[in-house]
């Protein structure tokens, strides 16, 4: 396996590298971090909804829209990532991919142990200190005929910012929001009063992962992948793809007329949270949109989902969901039909 042991980047390629090398299905592992600090938003998420555009553009920090499910989440130099690139037809990503999470997270766990942070694997995509406190962020996905898996290593990291990056109604529950991210999100350097050197953090990382893939060949990224990142700049920072997930803006339980509601409703599920947005019509579903932090295979199998509720009665929901999962071959780890369930019936 190689590794692309890049360190500080552009933050536009913090995200485009690994996303143009699944194109290519260029195996590897990369280490690097991002020079300037940046938003990123997961695949299947509402911008509009997730962020604050103004603040973000007043504070000039650009924002991105990865193929990689999960959340949105404020990125910087004070993280080093780790991105795996395995093509579909590697032994190792066969089968569940809650068990290929836990085959790749288990040495990120070992990275935190070995410097000093006793720390584990939590299905389905999380790694947390003994206590329960997260302290690595992590997505995956299907691109081209590769299987990504991206995550970070958090040395140090600015809660106030991100607490201002994301749209947040009020300036109470922003102060809630603030209190439980510190509360249940934790660093290197909260739980060991340093940040170590990029080598000391970097190198039991590069190690843990040898125990799975071999000896790690260190080696210059080709230029073919920077030449098809440049290829997908414009595409990743079309105006088109940023907002691909866009919905006019409805409020949770307005009502249009008799009969008629809009709907806004988000359901935290144990593979993330999902929400749905749609208009009801005498208990008939019409114009519904999914969003969330969750991760799904085939990538665009949820708008599939969308279409298939479309007109449908909400009694009739619990059976023609668990029928589409069975009749799609449909994968969202930690996220069940009954979920999608409650998120749209209550």
């Amino acid at each position: 396996m190689r590794l692309f042991h890049l360190r500080s980047v552009d933050w536009l390629d913090s995200q485009l590298i690994y996303h143009a090398q699944a194109r290519l299905g260029i195996e590897g592992i990369n280490i690097l971090a991002p020079s300037t600090p940046y938003v990123c938003i997961g695949y299947h998420q509402n911008l509009a909804q997730e962020v604050d555009l103004e603040y973000c553009k007043a504070h000039d920090i650009p924002v991105f829209r990865r193929e990689v499910g999960g959340g949105a989440v404020f990125l910087d130099g004070d993280q080093i990532f780790y991105q795996i690139v395995l093509h579909k037809d590697n032994p190792l990503v066969r089968g569940d991919k809650a068990d290929l999470y836990k085959l790749l997270l288990e040495p990120v766990a070992q990275t935190y142990a070995d410097l000093g942070i006793p720390s584990q694997y939590r299905p389905v995509n999380d790694v947390v200190t003994l206590e329960g406190r997260k302290i690595s962020g992590t997505g995956a996905a299907e691109i081209g005929d590769s299987i990504v898996l991206v995550g970070n290593l958090i040395a140090d990291f600015d809660y106030e910012t991100m607490t201002r990056v994301l749209r947040i109604p009020d300036e109470k529950y922003r102060d809630k929001v603030f209190k439980s991210m510190r509360e249940n999100l934790t660093t290197i350097k909260r739980e060991i009063g340093q940040v170590p050197t990029w080598d000391a953090m970097a190198g039991p990382l590069i190690r843990n992962y040898e125990s799975i893939f071999g000896t790690l060949e260190a080696v210059e990224l080709p230029d073919e992948v920077r030449r098809e990142a440049e290829v997908l700049k414009p595409q990743f920072l079309s105006q088109d793809w940023l907002f691909k997930r866009r919905t006019a803006g409805k409020q949770e339980g307005i009502k249009i007329a008799t009969g008629v509601n809009v709907i806004n409703r988000a359901h935290k599920a144990p593979g993330g949270l999902i929400r749905a947005l749609f208009e009801l019509k005498d208990e008939v579903i019409f114009q519904v949109s999914l969003s969330g932090d969750y991760f799904c295979y085939p990538q665009d199998t949820v708008s599939r989902l969308e279409a298939a509720l479309e007109g449908k009665a909400v009694s009739d929901l619990p059976d023609l969901i668990e029928a589409f999962y069975q009749d799609e071959d449909f994968e969202t780890p930690g996220i069940s039909p009954q979920d999608w369930v409650k998120v749209l019936v209550g």
